[in-house]
């Protein structure tokens, strides 16, 4: 009977158990929320602007003169003037050349001159006293003709002369090396004691004008001819010989802080590269740029006066190229396949299958997927910064509020 008993209690419970459970499963109220919320996205609006196109280019610096200093005048080298890697201005003394032989020269052709003047005052006045004989018939006429001739021929003298006494004035004066132009010098290429212009010019230094200085872009000749067909279809804008603005950035990945200005554009295509040369014009008062660096410059050689980009992050690529989510109607995602093969600063340059209105997604391109509902919102770039800020603030906010607590 007990053991009746105890199955009994056993079956009871059993049973009461699986009543509550029903009962409690009968109970449960059905998903309030349904479907999750629209995922939040951040969109911008696609409006043509006017926009300078940029292209990045390599180049090399160089300056704008360059003067080989030479001797003019042989002799030996008595003192060199300048500091090296100095800046030297046009007419200062470089170098000083043993001038002695040079002043031998040209006192011995200053005496010369004397000696020819003196002729010539010889033969001049006794033209002068035949010549009223020669009417009278006191002198033969071939007398006097003879007198005029020695008297041509002493001013021919003395002219010859002068030219010896200004060609040895000048070598004396080549004794004293000056520099022709204002500008940085190099290195010396002799030293005091050195016999120099001994039947060949011998190099001194070289004075190099920094500023202003140049520098020499190549741009292949296809991205050329493609800017052409551009402009005159219209789609681009030139941005004028004059008005092209270019702007440097250095070895180091520094940008150059003064904007230059694009001179010209060579008129032929180097065979080898198959490039084209352009020159450019930068200011260098500091003379931080120094001939030879290499530097890359941006140049502005066209406008679009209705362009139209998109934040580089707004792009997605895979295989079958280019594409971007957009917004449509009911803010429904759609995926649409754009050209956007030109990067302009953080954007790239949309060519095709974008149009003004299309609303763009930036940000929160993760969470969708296309046909998918969303709860778009404008996009700010400077926003995420200041988000994080925010949430690092109130991050600390806690921590302060327990360490004051502790205190």
């Amino acid at each position: 009977m007990n053991s009746v008993s105890s199955i009994s209690r056993l079956t009871r419970i059993t049973l009461a158990v699986a009543v509550l459970s029903a009962v409690a499963a009968c109970g449960k109220k059905p998903d309030a929320q349904g479907a999750p919320p629209p995922a939040g996205v951040s969109i911008i609006t696609i409006a043509p602007e006017r926009l300078a196109l940029t292209t990045e280019l390599p180049g090399r610096l160089e300056a704008t003169r360059i003067a080989q200093i030479g001797a003019r005048a042989a002799g030996i080298v008595l003192k060199r003037t300048f500091r090296e890697g100095s800046d030297v201005k046009a007419g200062q003394t470089l170098y000083l050349i043993d001038p002695a032989p040079l002043r031998a020269a040209y006192d011995s052709a200053q005496a010369t001159l004397a000696k020819a003047e003196a002729n010539l005052t010889t033969a001049t006045l006794k033209a002068q006293r035949y010549k009223p004989l020669v009417e009278v018939n006191a002198v033969s006429k071939q007398d006097y003709d003879d007198t005029v001739a020695v008297q041509k021929q002493a001013a021919a003298d003395v002219a010859s002369a002068k030219a010896a006494r200004e060609t040895a004035s000048l070598n004396l004066g080549y004794a004293t090396v000056i520099s022709p132009i204002s500008g940085r010098i190099g290195k010396a290429l002799v030293t005091e004691g050195a016999l120099v212009g001994q039947g060949e010019v011998t190099q001194l230094a070289t004075v190099q004008q920094i500023d202003p200085i140049y520098v020499n872009l190549t741009q292949s000749s296809t991205d050329i001819l493609k800017l052409q067909e551009a402009m005159r279809n219209g789609q681009l804008q030139s941005a004028g010989q004059g008005q092209a603005k270019v702007t440097l950035e250095t070895e180091d990945g520094h940008a150059y802080p003064q904007a230059g200005k694009l001179l010209f554009s060579d008129l032929t295509v180097d065979p080898n590269t198959g490039s084209v040369t352009l020159r450019a014009e930068f200011p260098n008062p500091d003379h931080s740029l120094l001939p030879g660096m290499y530097v890359r410059a941006k140049l502005e050689q066209a406008v679009n006066a209705s362009a139209l980009t998109v934040p580089q992050q707004a792009v997605q690529r895979d295989l079958n190229g280019a594409s971007v989510f957009l917004v449509g109607a009911g803010n429904k995602v759609t995926v649409q396949p754009v050209k956007a093969d030109t990067a302009q600063g953080n954007s790239w340059i949309v060519t095709d299958g974008l149009k003004a209105g299309d609303k763009v997604i930036v940000d929160g391109l993760q969470k969708v997927k296309p046909g998918a509902v969303v709860n778009p919102s404008p996009w700010h770039p400077a926003a995420a910064p200041a988000a994080n800020a925010t949430a690092a603030a109130a991050a600390a906010a806690p921590q302060a509020d327990s360490t004051s607590k502790a205190k």
